[in-house]
């Protein structure tokens, strides 16, 4: 099993500040259910960077195959 971390808004150092707004977890926590996070190519070749580097986990997504 891979190890794994939780992120809490509850013990960040940066809660309640300017930088809360622009926090990804924020922005992620946030939404409506069901909505989707929606990330363009370059962002997508910065996460895999970032996930080849090791610094965060890779995408799992896969896109359901229409049918035929």
């Amino acid at each position: 099993m891979a190890p794994s971390f939780t992120i809490s808004c509850d013990d960040c150092t940066m809660r309640a500040t300017d930088a809360c707004a622009d926090c990804v977890v924020t922005f992620l926590c946030g939404r409506e259910p069901d909505d989707a996070v929606t990330i363009d190519l370059a962002e997508q070749r910065a996460v895999r960077l970032l996930a080849d580097a090791g610094l965060v986990p890779r995408l799992r997504h896969q896109a359901v195959q229409p049918a035929g």
